[in-house]
């Protein structure tokens, strides 16, 4: 009754098949992380993008290059200015990241990225491609990492979501079998499991932290799911002194506002859609997600950035020197761990937490009312300064 319906959905899948084996193979081809303790020099991209991102970027690198002054000064770090992310360069050259942006980018072995704008309907540029999304798969970054740190109320989670598979990866790709029926695909593969869950530990490994927890729904999606518990298992056995659990999603939404459990929690890592729903919950605890810093983290490369927008508003308005520049410092925060630097890394987080939440001797407002961004980056350094 329903063979040409049949037929035309095997197809679709065949080809979805074939799209993704190809990309199993060219994951296998891929090498190791990069071990940046081993590397003769570390080279920070620090991409600006547009709106109010030059300005809270430059802030940022001056509290890093701070933090950093000595291996900078050695000749160990150095600092690469990319210009030309903007909005008006990107529809010029009708590129969601131009050709030269992207080659310098690809020198770089890390980026701390400002905000780009994404255009959208009624706004007055082409429609080119979301920068973010394009950088991510022009440098394979396939961890999406965020931190939610509330120390008053004993939250320091770090999260790991994969960026690539899971029911996200061919959201694009469903079928409509027939008027009645839908199936869309969720997508799992072994290096894609490995990759995100190794990075997690090496994450944990490297920054002192004593505990990763797997978050699957594996009892009830027991092929794609359970393949990633498996692999989260088999991994966690060659990471001692790192204690390793599961979760599942709805139960693990539940404990991240119990105030007694949520506590326990340091390294959290799972796929795509349950990382999307998990981190903009957690990132409430702090405010929502305009507060939070975030990373994209590939094999070879990684950018961090803000998560909020470009506020073209403020800079028509003469007002890109009150941006708050908290997020993307924050953000920088997250490079310094993510690089080896984790001692570096706290004095940041202790700053900005005494800056923004106890002590709080200036305030942000976006207006004149409220002290600059370059004015809170020196207060922030001050901070470090006596911790």
């Amino acid at each position: 009754m329903y063979n040409e319906q049949i037929e035309a959905a095997k197809e679709k899948f065949g080809q979805l098949l074939e799209k993704q084996l190809k990309r199993v193979e060219a994951m296998k081809a891929q090498g190791d992380f990069v071990d940046y303790k081993a590397l003769e020099k570390i080279v920070i991209g620090v991409c600006g993008g547009d709106g109010i991102g030059p300005a809270i970027t430059a802030q940022a690198q001056r509290v890093l290059e701070y933090l950093l002054q000595k291996d900078v000064k050695s000749g160990k770090v150095e600092f690469k200015v990319i210009d030309g992310l903007t909005i008006e360069r990107r529809a010029a050259e009708m590129a969601a990241i131009p050709e030269e942006v992207l080659a310098e980018l690809k020198i770089c072995d890390v980026i701390l990225k400002g905000p780009t704008t994404t255009p959208r309907k009624g706004d007055p540029w082409p429609n080119v491609e979301s920068a973010n999304v394009s950088m991510r798969k022009e440098l394979d970054l396939f961890a999406n990492v965020r931190p939610v740190r509330i120390p008053e109320l004993g939250i320091d989670w770090t999260f790991y979501r994969e960026n690539t598979e899971g029911g996200y990866a061919a959201g694009k790709e469903g079928v409509h079998v027939t008027e009645d029926l839908g199936i869309d695909f969720t997508v799992v593969t072994s290096q894609g499991c490995d990759r995100i869950i190794r990075a997690a530990f090496e994450f944990a490994k490297n920054n002192g932290k004593t505990k990763v927890t797997a978050v699957t729904k594996a009892n009830i999606i027991k092929t794609t799911d359970g393949k990633f518990l498996d692999a989260f298992y088999r991994i966690a056995k060659e990471y001692e002194g790192i204690q390793a659990d599961d979760w599942y999603i709805d139960i693990m939404t539940a404990k991240l506002v119990d105030e007694k459990r949520r506590r326990d929690f340091q390294v959290l890592v799972l796929p795509n859609l349950y990382g999307d729903i998990l981190t903009d919950e957690a990132a409430e605890f702090q405010g929502g997600v305009g507060t939070a810093g975030s990373a994209n983290i590939g094999k070879k490369y990684a950018m961090f950035e803000a998560i909020h927008g470009s506020a073209p508003r403020m800079v028509l308005e003469g007002r890109d020197k009150y941006a708050d520049p908290c997020s993307v410092i924050r953000a920088g925060a997250m490079l310094l761990a993510h690089i080896g630097y984790s001692a570096e890394a706290d004095k940041l987080y202790q700053a900005l937490d005494i800056c923004t939440v106890t002590e709080k001797k200036l305030v942000l407002t976006g207006r004149d009312t409220g002290c600059t961004g370059e004015e809170f980056a020196n207060y922030i350094m001050e901070t470090i300064e006596k911790l």
